[in-house]
């Protein structure tokens, strides 16, 4: 084959990759390779192009912006064309950027030894048109492939962010160019719904605000909450547009279109490049994704001087990130056991470079996960790292895989400590049930035993927590109760004093409840009301460890899952162990008869769920007004709930209320409620 036949053959090889590529990501809203091996592959198709320009074809992805509508929405032509930006890739690029069009506005006339740049975020969405008409929102539609886009005018009418009417002073005809977008916690409560329900969890915020905008039912993307930034605009018909990019971006802001407030003026590449390093220092921290920002000559009458290339405008271009996304070989899956006993299976990679870091590991969150993606060992994956999130595995390249390839298993026995490893039927997490002798566990699970809510041990927190546990000091609670003052006083940033103090409260400790006893041995769905459930009805420890699941299930408020927690944590004969080490150690409280009174207060009886952050007290202080009050405190909601308190940020637990149509108060009402306000 001769080198003219081998630049044809790559040339129409990677025209045919894109378009599958774009096909996936536009149509589909299902990426199959990670954003900065399309970038590359996108680049070299350029370059050849550039080269040889007779291997240009009127349907090269260089031709053309995005990928085809859907079939099944109606298709909107653009009145104006919504073009895509060009790329830099590094600093080197974003000043080259600048050095060009400087020489070109010289060339052109205009003598500017510095430019001025509108910068903002690149928002990692979905574009969308929106047309008002006398003000009055007519239309919306995707970009679909520049020319002709998708009509979701119906969907984008339920977007809180999108106003159904402009302001005064609209012109007759306003188009505004924009991203629809959903932040991070919105597609976490998104998911976890999703988990819930054994559906499919978007894997990443973009995919998620297409497939929210993009549905057939715009009921669907109500219940979804997408937001929308305004960026700049399309065909405008009896106004008069501002001078300037960034008066743009402020005149929509005065028509009521929600604009990004990280928006700046930057003069030359100085300022240009200050600001990608701030934002790029923020990105961890925003509440929703960005890959990079833009920059546009802020000047219109300069815009129009440079012009556009076939696909992008000249006065324009995207600085990228570094890729959070690469490609990669699973080499193995190793099983690591977390303080709370949770198994998750992490991946062992080939060194990938993602945004700017050497990543080895991954995480594959739990044996489903593994399974719904398909993973197998030897497989090619896609990595993504985002800030200081864990890397995570977010798919893997089917065609790719080797014949060698094989399945994961998760252990029946937790590799830490031996025990046998559980998995309820309803959970998709396998946990270790060693909770009071795994080693993995041993520093949450003293943690635990010594808060607030348990035996309360002031003084022991984490940093001595850790030095007890790395010196192999304390294995279990009651190990606790061995210490002397001449060990701990020996410890780092541990004064004579210190240790008597951590001593005399480990002496306090030993005089407690069996309510808060219980709840501190930390057993898998046990909280205080449990533990104050089981300690009421039974009224002794001795009782407790006697009874079986069906006795349990005796308990007000104790399902099949608590009874056979409990049951299976005190048949573990280690955590037998642990217990008679601790009575012998003197811990000790007063017994009682079980079958306690029915409570009495102003909430007796009442189920209450807390959730978001309240204005005047915090939520534990909530839950004890509540029990002292005759309430239970409850951690789901259910048709049995009574009320829910609701603060501010409140998550999935409001929306679970709305959709039983369980009663949602504040703060405000609770106390009135309690007779406190």
């Amino acid at each position: 084959m001769t080198v003219a036949a081998k630049v044809r053959a790559r040339a129409q090889a990677l025209r045919e990759e894109i378009a599958r590529h774009d096909y996936a990501y536009y149509v589909l809203d299902a990426p199959t390779v990670p954003d900065a091996q399309y970038d590359r592959l996108f680049r070299e198709l350029q370059e050849l192009e550039a080269r040889h320009p007779e291997l240009v074809t009127a349907d090269s992805p260089t031709q053309r912006v995005g990928g085809a509508p859907r079939a099944d929405l109606a298709e909107v032509r653009h009145a104006v064309p919504m073009l895509s930006l060009a790329n830099a890739l590094d600093e080197d690029e974003a000043v080259a950027f600048d050095a060009r069009v400087r020489d070109q506005l010289q060339r052109a006339g205009f003598a500017t030894a510095q430019v001025q740049y509108a910068c903002e975020p690149k928002f990692d969405g979905l574009a969308v048109s929106l047309r008002y008409e006398k003000g009055d929102l007519a239309l919306a539609a995707t970009r679909g492939d520049g020319v002709v886009g998708e009509d979701v005018t119906a969907n984008a009418r339920t977007i809180r962010a999108v106003p159904l009417r402009l302001k005064a002073d609209a012109p007759r005809v306003l188009e505004v160019r924009g991203e629809v977008l959903m932040f991070r916690r919105d597609l976490e409560r998104l998911n976890e719904r999703a988990r819930e329900a054994g559906e499919k969890e978007f894997a990443n915020p973009r995919n998620a605000a297409a497939g929210s905008l993009r549905q057939l039912d715009p009921r669907i993307t109500a219940r979804r909450r997408l937001h929308f930034f305004a960026y700049g605009l399309g065909e405008v018909a009896g106004g008069r547009e501002p001078a300037t990019h960034s008066a743009t971006l402020d005149w929509l802001e005065a028509l009521g279109l929600p604009v990004c407030e990280l928006r700046r003026v930057a003069t030359g590449v100085d300022g240009l490049l200050g600001y990608y390093r701030e934002i790029g220092g923020q990105r961890a921290r925003l509440p929703y994704e960005i890959d990079g920002v833009v920059y546009k000559v802020n000047e219109r009458r300069l815009q129009e001087a440079l012009g556009f290339v076939s696909r992008a405008p000249r006065f324009a271009v995207a600085h990228k990130f570094p890729a959070q996304e690469a490609l990669t070989e699973l080499l193995d899956i190793d099983v690591q056991v977390g303080r709370t006993g949770a198994l998750t299976p992490v991946a062992r990679l080939a060194p990938v470079q993602v945004g700017g870091v050497t990543v080895t590991n991954a995480t594959l969150h739990n044996e489903d996960e593994i399974r719904r993606k398909d993973v197998r060992i030897g497989d090619t994956v896609i990595v993504r790292r985002a800030g200081d999130v864990i890397p995570e595995v977010v798919a893997v390249v089917p065609e790719k895989r080797p014949a060698r390839a094989r399945l994961f298993q998760m252990p029946s026995r937790c590799p830490v400590c031996g025990s046998a490893v559980e998995r309820p039927t309803d959970e998709a997490v396998a946990r270790c049930t060693g909770g009071l002798v795994c080693a993995a566990q041993r520093k949450q699970a003293l943690l635990h035993f010594a808060g607030r809510r348990a035996l309360d041990i002031e003084g022991l927190g984490e940093k001595l927590v850790d030095q007890l546990v790395d010196a192999d000091l304390v294995r279990s609670p009651a190990d606790l109760f061995g210490l002397n003052l001449g060990t701990l006083a020996g410890l780092e940033r541990m004064a004579e004093k210190s240790a008597a103090n951590v001593l005399a409260a480990l002496d306090r400790s030993k005089s407690t409840t069996l309510a808060r006893f219980i709840y501190a041995l930390g057993i898998r769905h046990v909280g205080e009301t449990t533990a104050r459930d089981l300690a009421s009805h039974f009224g002794s420890l001795d009782a407790l460890l006697a009874a079986d699941e069906a006795q349990l299930l005796q308990v007000a408020d104790v399902g099949p899952v608590v009874a056979a927690s409990v049951a299976h944590f005190f048949a573990e004969r280690h955590n037998r162990k642990v217990i008679e080490q601790l009575r012998a150690a003197g811990v000790h409280w007063p017994e009682g008869r079980g079958k306690a009174a029915a409570p009495r207060g102003p909430l007796a009886g009442a189920t209450v769920v807390l959730t978001g952050t309240l204005p005047n007290m915090t939520r534990d202080q909530a839950g004890e007004r509540i029990v002292a009050a005759g309430g239970k405190v409850s951690g789901s909601v259910s048709r049995k709930t009574s009320f829910v308190v609701a603060g501010t940020d409140a998550g999935s637990k409001l929306d679970k209320a709305q959709s039983l149509g369980v009663r949602v108060i504040d703060e405000d009402e609770l106390l009135q409620l309690l007779g406190e306000h």
